[in-house]
């Protein structure tokens, strides 16, 4: 059986993107790697990179700048590894 962390390994994603998809999308982190995973590999980067920054949005409207911060480091990190070179 696999760890929660093998599969986030698998996936392509951070467990902060994982987290973030989930937040958003209001799922399990489990499917939300999963879509995550779906995403990346067919060319859905930029879905995901508006749903971290509606995240984004959501915590600074709600007053949570400790959460927008930990957000942007998330964007900051996929941003790095899916983007173009």
């Amino acid at each position: 059986m696999l760890t929660y962390n093998e599969c986030v390994e698998m996936s392509g994603l951070s467990v902060g993107e994982v987290n973030a998809i989930a937040e958003h999308e209001h799922v399990d982190p489990m499917i939300a790697m999963a879509l995550g995973n779906y995403l990346v590999e067919h060319d859905g980067e930029d879905k995901i990179k508006k749903i971290i920054l509606d995240d984004i949005a959501h915590a600074e409207r709600s007053g949570d700048y400790a959460h927008a911060s930990l957000l942007r480091r998330v964007m900051e990190h996929f941003l790095a590894i899916h983007s173009p070179a």
